[in-house]
Parts: C-alpha cells; structure tokens; sequence
C-alpha cells in the first residue's frame, strides 16, 4: 500500500486535474467518475444534453491512453451491432468474427434509454461477466472495461424504460448538471480559441490503471465500518417509504466504490464519510418509493437522506 501511495497516487491526480481542465466546476462528479473506474463499476449519466458527459468520458479516456467507443443508441440498434458478428468467408469456409465497439476500454452508450430492451440486455453480459458471447462463442473484453451511459431526463418519446436489473448493473447514477455563471464565463473564454480535450495529453495508462484496481481491493474495511455500511443498506429494505430496497449486489458495490473513494483520498482505510457521501449515487437508482411516498412529495434523495440519519455512526474503529 505505501508503494501504490508513492506512486499511483500521483497518477491518480494528473487524471483528476487532466478533467477538471475539460470540465469546470464539477469536482465532486470528477472524484465520483474515478471512483466508478477503480472499482471496476459502471455509470449512468442522467443529465440534459449539452452539459459535458460526452467531453468528460472523452478526456478520461485520452489520460489513460484507453481506447474510447461511442454507440449513438437508437430503436434501430440491434444486438450484434454491439457485440459484434461473425461473418462467413466462402473461400477459406470458416466464419470470422468482428469485433463490436463494445471491444475497447471505455464504451459510451449515448441516449442508452432510446435502445431497445432486447438491444439493452446485450449490455447485461458485458457489464457483469466482462465478456460477450457470439454464435456460441465467448470473447473476452478488454482491461479495464468501463461502460457510461447516459439517458435524457426530459424527453421519453421513444424511449424504453431500463429494467431494475440492468440499472442495478450500473455501480452509479449522477448527473453532470448546469454550471453557475462565474463557470460558464471561464468555460466559454478557455474554449474561445481551442478546446482543452485537443490539448489534453495521457497522464496514465491502462495497466497502471489494473494495478491501481488491485490495490483497491486491499483498503481496509473495518468490521464496525462494514456493519454501518450494512445497516444503511439494510434498512433501505425496512424503510417505510420505501417499495423496493437495496439489494446485496448493491451493498457490494458501495464497499467496493468507498474503497476506492479512500484510495483517492490518499487513504488505505474506509471511513463512515465515505460512505455517507457515496450513498445517494450508489443506492439512489436501485430503489423505489412507495406510491403514497411519492404522493406526499419524498424524493429518493430525501429518503436516502433519512436513512442515513437513522443510522448511528460508529465512533471507533481500526484504521
């Protein structure tokens, strides 16, 4: 661990500064991208367009050397168009796959919504077992793989609603949002004579992006820690106003993420803070309210709220 901090931490902030010179003002959105890549997770973006997802995604791909891919999803899409097909070659009589965008490192699924669902659960396979499967046979994905989606909160013409299963695929939800207007100026005068993704240089690369991936799994969770972290989730499950609760897949990934928002933070242990912060972006797209919920005005971030409040914090632990 004090070999990753003396090293790849630094890595961790030339890619942290590399974003935030394309994406101004949104330093806690930057820190929770990261934080989705080193735990090996997926993200949703729910945002209006024009707000920066394409540009952030691009620039985290260009700091790390990785291969980027864009899908623009539509009705139209079908499965292969994803995974890739084998084609057959008449004169050598063998079949010959060809590979998808989804081979590459980081996969933008544009307007993910706008896709079908037999078109949407070709993504399932991917984000859970890092592989696809065509014509029977199994391709592995590239390392590290990283899938961000994004959907439009306004407009659901012609869109198809994703299933609780493939939203409890995605390690996170957030949304990007406007900038205020001290940002915006800087933005449109930065932008006035070139782009800072032009300019952006890598500042990583994809195999010490693994190895940053492998010391995420050895931060320290401590016991009292994990079972405040249990506890919130748990009683996602229990709370009044809420239908349906958190699953385990979902505790999971909240270890997995406040591990490596730790590891950012220069820490080789979890803190109840993490998790704190952590739990509206994690938690927040994989429960419902209730309907009389809904009716007298809660949101999910008020009830998360809530819950969170409800849970006593342990006042000592072992770093």
């Amino acid at each position: 661990m004090e070999t990753m901090i003396r090293e790849d931490i630094q890595a961790l902030k030339r890619i942290q500064a590399n974003l935030a010179s394309c994406i101004l003002g949104k330093t806690d959105e930057i820190v929770l991208l990261m934080t989705a890549m080193l735990a090996g997770g997926h993200v949703l973006l729910e945002d209006v367009p024009g707000t920066g997802k394409t540009v952030l995604i691009k620039a985290l791909a260009k700091s790390i050397r990785g291969q980027f891919r864009r899908i623009q999803c539509n009705p139209d899409l079908l499965p292969t168009d994803i995974t890739g097909v084998s084609i057959y070659h008449p004169k050598d009589e063998v079949f010959i796959f060809r590979p998808g965008p989804i081979m590459t490192h980081i996969l933008l699924a544009d307007e993910i919504n706008r896709a079908t669902t037999k078109t949407q659960s070709a993504l399932l396979e991917a984000m859970e077992e890092r592989h696809v499967t065509v014509d029977g046979e199994t391709y592995e994905l590239p390392k590290p793989f990283l899938l961000l989606a994004t959907q439009n909160p306004i407009d659901f013409e012609g869109t198809y609603i994703l299933p609780e299963a493939q939203l409890d695929r995605f390690m996170m939800k957030f949304s990007l949002g406007y900038p205020d207007a001290d940002t915006e100026t800087k933005m449109i005068l930065a932008q006035s004579v070139v782009h800072p993704l032009e300019e952006l240089e890598p500042v990583a690369d994809s195999e010490q992006i693994l190895a940053i991936q492998k010391q995420v799994k050895q931060v320290h969770l401590d016991e009292a820690v994990a079972a405040y972290l249990v506890a919130v989730a748990r009683l996602t499950r229990e709370h009044g106003s809420i239908y349906l609760g958190a699953s385990p897949r979902a505790t999971l990934a909240l270890v997995q993420a406040s591990k490596a928002l730790a590891l950012i933070q220069e820490r080789d242990y979890v803190i109840p803070d993490d998790i704190k912060f952590l739990v509206p972006y994690v938690l927040g797209h994989r429960i419902l309210l209730t309907a009389e919920a809904r009716m007298e005005g809660a949101t999910v971030q008020s009830v998360l709220q809530s819950v969170v409040q409800q849970v006593k914090v342990p006042v000592r632990w072992e770093k």
